[in-house]
């Protein structure tokens, strides 16, 4: 397989939620940098080409790293929301790679995606024309709220999924997308396409493939690279 596809990783963020005064993106996991080992699981990948790390005007912890896996590490500058973090590493990569490549998008606190799973995406979502996406299908029961908490409803769950990154999309298709819109604010890089009447692919991903976003899911995550291999 040859390395033919970048990956932008909007790391800009302050993890607000988080609540403490290191971004979670650099939180210690099992001793290293969050963000460390998301690059590292990304880049050690045989089908991506390098990365695209998006950082905040004030980021002084960056460590400043030119490869990640022999593969080469590019930077640029984000903004206040994700979406135009992830506009902006597209915008850098344009320089560097053919509007009509596929890129890939990956949050920074993901650092437990599996290289089957990046492979499924990555040859599904080529040849799709819109792209695709890792999701996984609800399993909970799903329960709309009122305004006080109080329940309103149970919602059908059939057909409900659950999204994950990476997702992948040609560079100048997503690009066109989040500059349609520049004051919205996607909850993802799909929700921007589908805006525009153009739906990507679901392709089944691993549940283990978590989102770190609150203190108390630090010890799952843990635990889930642990089961993975990783120290």
């Amino acid at each position: 397989m040859s390395a033919t596809h970048w990956c932008v990783i909007p790391a800009a963020g302050s993890g607000s939620r988080m609540g403490g005064a290191v971004p979670k993106q650099y939180l210690p996991v099992l001793g290293r940098a969050l963000l460390d080992r998301t690059m590292e699981r990304i880049a050690s990948h045989p089908r991506v080409a390098g990365l695209m790390v998006v950082l905040a005007p004030d980021d002084t912890r960056w460590p400043g790293v030119g490869t990640c896996a022999g593969k080469p590490v590019r930077t640029t500058t984000g903004g206040a929301e994700r979406a135009q973090s992830v506009r902006a590493g597209l915008e850098a990569l344009v320089e560097l790679i053919g509007p009509d490549e596929c890129v890939l998008v990956h949050d920074a606190a993901r650092p437990a995606v599996t290289h089957d799973d990046l492979t499924r995406l990555i040859e599904a979502g080529t040849r799709h024309p819109v792209g695709a996406i890792l999701a996984v299908p609800v399993a909970d029961t799903l329960k709309r709220a009122r305004a006080d908490r109080v329940i309103d409803a149970t919602i059908e769950r059939e057909r409900l999924w659950r999204a994950l990154t990476p997702q992948i999309f040609r560079l100048e298709d997503l690009l066109v997308a989040l500059a349609a819109r520049p004051d919205a604010a996607p909850s993802d890089d799909a929700q921007a396409l589908e805006a525009m009447g153009r739906f990507p692919l679901l392709v089944e991903g691993s549940a283990a493939n978590i989102k770190l976003t609150r203190v108390e899911d630090l010890p799952l995550m843990e635990a889930v690279l642990r089961a993975q291999g990783e120290e």
